[in-house]
Formats: C-alpha cells, sequence, structure tokens
C-alpha cells in the first residue's frame, strides 16, 4: 500500500466506494488523512463501514473543511451531467482528483509509463510490465489494469511504475507526469462522458500533458496521427510514432509481420510476429511495436525486450488460446462485447467457427463486414441471437445455439468434421454479457471450463 505522505493531517472526501475508491480510502487513512467517504450503492456503503472507512453523506455538508475530493473515475464530474459530490466540489473550489493522481504525488523519484488508447492498452501495459520483469527490473503494473494504483508497492528512482489510463482516469490527473506516455489509437467511445467526439480525443491528449520524457504516438488512425504531428512540434517533446500496418521513418512499425526498430534510423528487423502465437492481428502488431518502443527508450538492449515479447502469455479474454484440439484453436475473446472489439479478433484468423451474441448494444454490425469472408459458420447466443441471425441471413453460415455450452458443442462438432487447415473456434460476442452471465470474465471463464471438458481436450496443447 502506498503512503501519501502529504495528505497527512488533511480532509478528503473519497466519492465512489468500488475497488479503486475502498484502496484510496484505506491508503489516505494509513498515511494520516481524515476521510470522509461515499458511495450511492448501500451495499458498497456497508461494505466499506465494514473495514473501517467512515461514511458519510457528502451532500450534507463540511465542505468548508474538506481539502480535496478524490472521485473513483466512473463517477461523472462533466457530462452528461456531474454527479452531485462532483458539482458540490466544484462550488467550493476544492480539486478533484483520482488515484492515479495521489501516486505520482507520493512515488516522485520513481519512473513512470502511462497508456491510453480506445483498444489494445491492457495488452500494450501488461506487455510492458512483462518485459521489464524479463529484464530483472523493479517494477509495479496496473491502474486501470488490475491492481488499484494506491495498493501497488512503493519504488524508488530505479522502479518502474506501469500504468493504464482510461480517459477518465485521465481527467483526473492534473498534475501527474509520465516518463513515457503512450497513446495508441482513438477512435469513437464513452463520447456521452466527454460530450463528444472532440471532447474524448482532448481527454486521450492529457496524457502528455506533463510528459517528462518520451512521447509514443500510434499513427494507423487519423485522429491519433494528429495528434502526433503536433507533439512534434512542440519544443523539447521527443516523439516515437509507432504502426501495426506500414512503415514509419525514426519509429517503430510492423510490416507483413515483421517487427522494425528504425529509431536511430537504421531499420533493424527484430522480431517476426508470426512466432508469437498469443499476438495475433494488426492490432496487436501495434501493440508489440509500441511496448518495444517504450522498452528501448526505458534503455533495454534489443536482444532483451525481444526476449520479453516472446515470451509474453498474453491477457485472460483477449483472444486467450485456451487449447488447440486435433489442430483446431479454441480462443477466448470474451472481452469483444461491442463489434468494434470483436473485428479486431474477427480480423486475426483465417478460418473462423464464430461464437457471438448476448445482451446487444447500439450500433450495427459494420465493423465485422470487411471480415465476415473469415467466418465459416456463426453459432448465436442469448438476447441478441434472433437480430444477429436476421443481420448475418444470406451474408454467412448462421446457427441459433441459444446458450454458450450448445454454441461451443455445435462449433465443435462441425470444426472437427470439416477439419479445415488453420480452423480457430472464436468466442468474441460482440455484445455484452449481462443477459446470461455477470461479466464478461465470467463468461470467458466459462468458455474455458467447457473447452476443457469437450472430447480430446485432455490430449490437447494450451
Amino acid at each position: 500500500m502506498i503512503r501519501v505522505k502529504s495528505f497527512k493531517g488533511k480532509t478528503i472526501a473519497v466519492m465512489g466506494l468500488g475497488k479503486s475508491g475502498l484502496s484510496t480510502a484505506k491508503a489516505l487513512m494509513a498515511s494520516g488523512a481524515k476521510v470522509f467517504a461515499w458511495d450511492d450503492s448501500e451495499d458498497r456503503r456497508a461494505e466499506a463501514e465494514a473495514s473501517g472507512i467512515p461514511v458519510f453523506g457528502l451532500t450534507n455538508g463540511l465542505w468548508n473543511d474538506i481539502d480535496s475530493v478524490v472521485l473513483s473515475p466512473g463517477i461523472p464530474h462533466t457530462f452528461p451531467t456531474p454527479h452531485p459530490v462532483a458539482a458540490l466540489a466544484r462550488a467550493h473550489g476544492k480539486e478533484i482528483i483520482g488515484d492515479v493522481e495521489l501516486l505520482t504525488r507520493a512515488e516522485q523519484t520513481a519512473n513512470y509509463i502511462g497508456i491510453t488508447g480506445t483498444n489494445g492498452k491492457s495488452t500494450t501495459t501488461a506487455m510492458i510490465g512483462h518485459i521489464l520483469e524479463t529484464a530483472q527490473q523493479p517494477v509495479q503494473v496496473g491502474g486501470n489494469l488490475g491492481t488499484p494504483a494506491l495498493d501497488l508497492a512503493a519504488l524508488d528512482q530505479s522502479g518502474t511504475y506501469v500504468l493504464e489510463l482510461s480517459s477518465y482516469q485521465l481527467e483526473l490527473i492534473p498534475s501527474a507526469s509520465f516518463d513515457i506516455a503512450i497513446l495508441l489509437n482513438i477512435t469513437p467511445d464513452h463520447l456521452d462522458r466527454h460530450g463528444g467526439m472532440e471532447g474524448y480525443k482532448a481527454a486521450k491528449r492529457r496524457i502528455f500533458d506533463h510528459c517528462r520524457g518520451t512521447a509514443i504516438v500510434g499513427i494507423d488512425d487519423s485522429d491519433s496521427a494528429a495528434i502526433c504531428d503536433a507533439l512534434r512540434k512542440q519544443d523539447g517533446m521527443n516523439v516515437i510514432a509507432i504502426s501495426g500496418t506500414s512503415r514509419v521513418a525514426n519509429g517503430v512499425y510492423a510490416e507483413d509481420g515483421i517487427l522494425y526498430d528504425d529509431i536511430n534510423g537504421d531499420c533493424v528487423a527484430v522480431l517476426d510476429l508470426s512466432d508469437v502465437p498469443t499476438l495475433p492481428g494488426s492490432h496487436n502488431a501495434q501493440n508489440a511495436a509500441a511496448a518495444y518502443a517504450a522498452a528501448r527508450t526505458s534503455g533495454l538492449p534489443r536482444e532483451a525486450i525481444v526476449d520479453g515479447i516472446r515470451t509474453y502469455p498474453g491477457l485472460a479474454h483477449r483472444q486467450e488460446l485456451i487449447a488447440t484440439i486435433d489442430g483446431v484453436r479454441y480462443v477466448n475473446d470474451s472481452k469483444a462485447t461491442n463489434p468494434e472489439a470483436a473485428a479486431k479478433a474477427l480480423g486475426s484468423y483465417s478460418v473462423i467457427y464464430w461464437i457471438a451474441g448476448g445482451k446487444p448494444k447500439e450500433g450495427g454490425l459494420d465493423a465485422i463486414t470487411p471480415f465476415l469472408p473469415n467466418i465459416r459458420h456463426a453459432f448465436l447466443i442469448g438476447e441478441a441471437a434472433d437480430t444477429l441471425n436476421v443481420a448475418l441471413s444470406g451474408r454467412i453460415a448462421t446457427r441459433i445455439s441459444g446458450t454458450l455450452a450448445q454454441a461451443l458443442t455445435d462449433a465443435h462438432k462441425l470444426v472437427q468434421s470439416e477439419q479445415p487447415q488453420q480452423a480457430v473456434v472464436l468466442l468474441s460476442p460482440a455484445c455484452a454479457s449481462f443477459d446470461q452471465f455477470p461479466n464478461f470474465e465470467e463468461r470467458g471463464r466459462e468458455f474455458a471450463r467447457l473447452v476443457h471438458a469437450l472430447p480430446g481436450a485432455a490430449e490437447a496443447t494450451t
């Protein structure tokens, strides 16, 4: 647990008592701060009180005594409508910050690598952490991925915090600075929370506001490329461009599946990404380019970085290889809860037996249309099954399976009878999980359990 010594004796309001909020309240109390905490959920308030955290209705007063407000990232403070506590904080002139801001104020001598982007930030964050750990560097990985910021271990000047940062979190770090700041990509997301696309882009760009070293920027989409060009015009900013598809002068890029290091202008081919099964597709090539560029900037030699990428195990529920049964790969991409995310996986394989469906989200299937030729058969589940069947009928072969268990049984029987080369049974639902599962993680775990119970799974490779 991190101690925020500068907050000793101060009175802090903590709004939101999920995982990061509870962590924040406990860390501040351990640091000698007086904490008043609140959550709109009665269950979360009860959990906090059971942990010894003082719970107080923050709309009821005390604002003259409060020094700062630590807001959980999921709570709106601007759009579409500010939460009443955020509105009161602004009305009383109180700073509104997040737990990542507290970490950077507490551990000022450590190195910081921040990663954001609409897609790929979890994979890139985990990969950088793995590379540094493999090279025996002191490292802590967290933020929006896994461990809350204040539950990480303290590090000195030899250590590095590798932090995944959502657009929500970036709006809560007014002074946090990064030695290496990474923007992977920008596509429309969370627009209601940012007042539209321009607000969303501005939130993502905030990662560079106090960058004290190197900006690493993906240029495979026009918005990120424009930010890259603007950063290059700033005095004192070292900018490295990255791409998962095409050559980038003085950058890091993948072309035809080969990763190249051209940071020093010598254009060295460093890795055949086809040798890394946990990084399929051009989107993962961009993630690898970002991780490589960050590690090089941190001072690691090429060989050590390549070793780290080769041994990267991947993330659960993100194109996670569960098993290979009689030559057929069974892949868990349960994290793909919308068509845009599913399109990443559908573009990564050439012969797909696709399990899709769940609780539908707004928007159509335009994102996956270019990849329909890769799909041999679709097995549809959940509330969205009928709608997806209508949308896909006549374009690809479909079957309404209803449940995940039935879909996997249907897909397994068909793929094992047809036995095409390079076949993949892919759970990439393009829908939320809440009709049949409490979350995408539980959906992914159930898929893995079902795969391991299939005939032949006991002899399968993973």
